[in-house]
């Protein structure tokens, strides 16, 4: 029975996911509605173990890649995962993104799983990187890998490539072709908390602005993209990347694994204001509220501001709306249960267990992982062919 006759039945599959991360995989399989027989996680983060066991306590946690064996399992009908991709990201600066760091190694063990397991469909996914090491990932899966930017489906501008392929009856593996997703014009503004700045857990730090760009100096950042708009400098420390402060009626940069020193993206809090001046004419002026509302919504977004610098304040975006940004239930990764604690009792119910995670693991989590939407687009070409076998067959029962 293969693949699409199993969703099509309703028959659980079984699911390796390599790298498996806070298990964006299984949330991507479950919201796509394909069933799961036993998910496998091979993981070693003990902070990202614990949010999955939290979210999804009967997962099957097998521990280092490196030591997981296809003989060992049953068969598995898919293999879904992300191999660290810090080896491959050109946000390395001068190092030159290579198959010679160890992260980037683990690419193979990912391959030899899909060799030994072999499973029926495959789905990879990691960072633009140089054409060359693209090569050698898709000539050594044998399929193609399509680029997709998660600003489509988030508030974020994430491109990253996805190998995506079923294997075939020669056993090598045929590329699924997809179509991008649609548009669902969601910018930084549709997944705040709030709009004002926010005093807890650290997200307001002193706040001002060294400079502030009129409409004529705004500056789009990220490869010249119009999806991030660059409106202001925060008045931190670090390199100038990390001192932009966005307008929230854009997209988000990238969301990645720093963790604390401001390395979370800034957004610039307030509204846009009519004013008179004391000439008698009248200007935009951006305007803050301290007294935790929100101004009334309106049927305009302005983007041309007259402002005091002074008077202007940024924050952080906090760890819920980085879970939105990759399109995460709220509070996905808030809670953990650690099973190899000392301090673990099995008699005792996993939910009296929980653990709150710090700021700075959910981060990591966060960034490390997938925008779950991009991964429930792709995994919709399956359950989409199971469904038209499934009405295929009703008809022939009729």
């Amino acid at each position: 029975m293969n693949i699409h006759q199993k969703i099509a039945y309703g028959i659980g599959l079984n699911i390796l996911s390599p790298c498996d991360g806070i298990s964006g995989g299984q949330v991507a399989c479950r919201r796509s509605g394909i069933p799961i027989n036993n998910y496998f996680s091979s993981e070693l983060d003990e902070y990202t173990q614990s949010i999955t066991a939290c979210n999804y306590p009967d997962t099957k946690f097998l521990g280092d890649i490196k030591n997981v064996k296809g003989k060992d399992l049953p068969k598995i009908d898919m293999i879904i995962g992300g191999t660290p991709c810090q080896s491959f990201s050109f946000a390395k600066g001068s190092k030159i993104p290579s198959f010679d760091d160890p992260r980037g190694k683990l690419f193979f063990e990912f391959v030899r799983l899909v060799k030994e397991c072999e499973p029926e469909v495959i789905l990879l996914e990691n960072v633009k990187m140089t054409q060359k090491n693209m090569d050698v990932i898709s000539n050594t899966l044998g399929i193609q890998p399509q680029l997709i930017n998660s600003h489509l489906v988030s508030a974020q501008n994430r491109k990253r490539l996805y190998w995506f392929g079923i294997r075939q009856e020669d056993g090598t593996y045929r590329t699924i072709l997809i179509e991008q997703p649609k548009d669902k014009n969601i910018n930084i503004v549709d997944i705040l908390e709030t709009t004002k700045p926010v005093k807890n857990d650290g997200y307001f730090r002193g706040g001002k602005l060294t400079e502030y760009f009129d409409e004529g100096k705004r500056k789009l950042t990220f490869e010249s993209s119009s999806l991030c708009k660059q409106v202001a400098v925060a008045d931190v420390n670090g390199h100038d990347i990390l001192k932009r402060v966005y307008d929230i009626n854009y997209k988000s940069p990238c969301v990645t694994t720093g963790a604390g020193g401001n390395t979370e993206p800034f957004i610039l809090c307030g509204a846009s204001r009519g004013r008179y001046n004391p000439d008698g004419s009248t200007s935009q002026n951006l305007e803050l509220r301290f007294d935790g509302k929100t101004n009334a919504l309106t049927t305009v977004q302005k983007d041309n501001y007259i402002v005091n610098p002074n008077e202007l304040r940024w924050r952080s975006l906090t760890v819920l709306e980085m879970e939105r940004l990759q399109t995460l239930d709220d509070n996905y990764t808030a809670y953990g249960v650690f099973r190899n604690a000392k301090d673990y009792d099995p008699t005792l119910h996993e939910h009296l267990q929980r653990k709150k995670i710090s700021k700075t693991q959910r981060m990591k989590a966060i960034g490390n992982g997938f925008t779950i939407s991009v991964i429930e687009h792709l995994l919709g070409y399956i359950v989409a062919e199971s469904k038209q076998l499934q009405n295929l067959t009703i008809k022939e029962v009729a």
